[in-house]
Parts: structure tokens; sequence; C-alpha cells
């Protein structure tokens, strides 16, 4: 088994029943699963993802165990109400015990990277995403009330509102950087990131080249650095690859032409550099969970 996957197929690798899917229901910031587990699973690895995790008990008790590789395990008894948080680049070993004997409910709620930037910019005026703290077997009423509404969002009837979840999913956000934030780790992360001038200054540069073929090199010059250091300096500013955060901007810019100009949207995809609507679409898709054409009639 990979010590790494996606968030969309951590779910391959726990055993148990998928019984809602918020990817059916609009959901953008967040990717939110519901899973009856299995009475008992033994030991096995979790492949780490690049998302923060948040897992959360529904329905029924269980002893979980964790450790880290080669580590001893550590248990926490659980009941409806309780959470974890991971939040870690590292693979890790799981178990549990239902205490009912029984199946038991949990959802799974992965926090898409731009919507914690954005919480990071808005509670710490900061330009990469917060780190998260390890978070095994808790209880925060708050934080409880907007699972609560998604849950009911993703597992009712009706069609859920994408604005509706949308809000949640900030509100929820916000409360977890503000309460549960890895002062530790994310203050070491920034003190190795690149500094704030010289990243500014080949992010002004991407955005007067979004039309252009992305240039690793160009931007590393900007810098000043090798293309490897600016690469792992970059990315520990901004929690994303250089050639990420291009795209990302290339998707903001195509977002403001589609909302505030009567541009066609082949246009649009030219303007921010895809030559091929269909790689637009696609792209443009992967970063916002909508085509070009739904986004613009939203």
């Amino acid at each position: 088994m990979s010590d790494r996957t996606a968030a969309e197929t951590l779910d391959r690798h726990i055993r148990g029943r998928l019984l809602a899917d918020g990817r059916d229901r609009a959901m953008r910031s967040v990717i939110a699963q519901i899973f009856a587990r299995e009475s008992e699973q033994g030991g096995f690895l979790v492949p780490a993802v690049a998302e923060p995790l948040i897992v959360w008990v529904l329905k029924g008790a269980a002893v979980v165990e964790e450790r880290e590789l080669g580590g001893d395990w550590t248990a926490a008894r659980v009941v409806a109400g309780d959470f974890f948080i991971t939040d870690s680049d590292a693979p890790y070993e799981l178990r549990w015990r239902s205490l009912d004997e029984g199946m038991f409910e949990v959802m799974h709620l992965y926090l898409g990277l731009p919507l914690m930037e954005q919480a990071g910019a808005e509670v710490l005026g900061c330009r990469h995403r917060p780190l998260l703290s390890e978070v095994s077997g808790a209880r925060d009423d708050r934080l409880g009330r907007y699972i609560e509404l998604i849950e009911e969002e993703i597992a009712g009837a009706r069609e859920a509102s994408p604005l509706y979840l949308e809000s949640i999913a900030q509100a929820l956000a916000i409360r977890l950087v503000q309460r549960y934030r890895d002062e530790a780790r994310d203050g070491a992360k920034r003190r190795n990131a690149l500094p704030a001038y010289r990243l500014r200054r080949v992010i002004e540069q991407m955005e007067e080249s979004l039309s252009e073929e992305f240039e690793l090199a160009r931007y590393a010059e900007a810098a000043g650095m090798s293309i490897a250091h600016f690469s792992r300096q970059f990315k520990q500013a901004t929690g994303l690859a250089p050639s990420q955060y291009f795209i990302r901007l290339r998707v903001s810019r195509a977002r403001q032409l589609l909302r505030e100009t009567d541009q066609p949207i082949i246009a649009v995809g030219l303007e921010v550099g895809y030559s091929s609507p269909s790689h637009f679409a696609q792209v443009f898709r992967k970063e916002t969970g909508v085509s070009p054409r739904s986004y613009r009639h939203a």
C-alpha cells in the first residue's frame, strides 16, 4: 500500500460502507462523506493526504487506537460527538473495536486547501494555509453544530444548497484555525518559507504572465534562487508547489472574467493560457467543482 493518497481515494483503504457523499451535493470547499464502519478493524496503515481531515463520530461507541509507524498505540474511547483531526504528511496506523458489537457511523471531512488558505488569511493575515494540531477523541460543541448542518444537507432527501454548504464550510474552517492551529509547526513553517518580499515579486510576475506557459526557471530567477531551493521555499510559504499556485491564479482570474465580463468562455480560457476549451474546462472543474458555463450562470 502507498503511504500517500488523495482525499477522494482514502476510503478505499478503510473498511466500511458509504452512506452519503457530499460530492454528489455540490460541495466544493470540502469533501464530506458518511460511513458505517464495521464493528472491529485490525491495525492497518492509513496513507497521508494533503488536506486536513476531520473524523466525526455520528453514532455508536468504540475504542479507537492510533500510533505512528513503529510507535506505541494510544487509545481513545469515543462516542457520538467526539472527533479526530489529522493534519500530517506522514502515514499512521489505526485500529478500532466497537463497544456495542455493532457498526458505528462516522463522517469524514477533508478540508480543501483553498478554503484553509482563505481562513488563514482571514484569521491570521497569512498567505499559506495554517497547519492544524493532531486531535484524538475531543469534543467541541460549536464545531459539532457545523458538522450537524453538513450532515443534514448531504444525507437529506432534498437537493442541497451549494451557497449554504459553502457558508458552513467557511465558518468551520475559521473555527479550526482559531482554536486548533498548531502554532509551533506553523511558526517553523513560516520561518523556513520564502521571504515575503520575494514571494510578492514572484506572484506579481505570475499574475502578469497568466496567458503564457508556466516556466519554473523564470520564477526561480525572479526570486534569486536555484530551482530546487525556490520550489521548496515557495511551497513552505504558500502550501502549494509553484505550478499549482500558478494554476490557482489562472482559475481565479478566469472566475473574475466569467462573472464580470461577457467574453465567450473560449476567450476567457485563452486569456488565462488555455488554447484548448476542453483542457480549460477540465482544469476549471477540478479547481472549483463546476464547469465554466455552470459557474457563469450560477
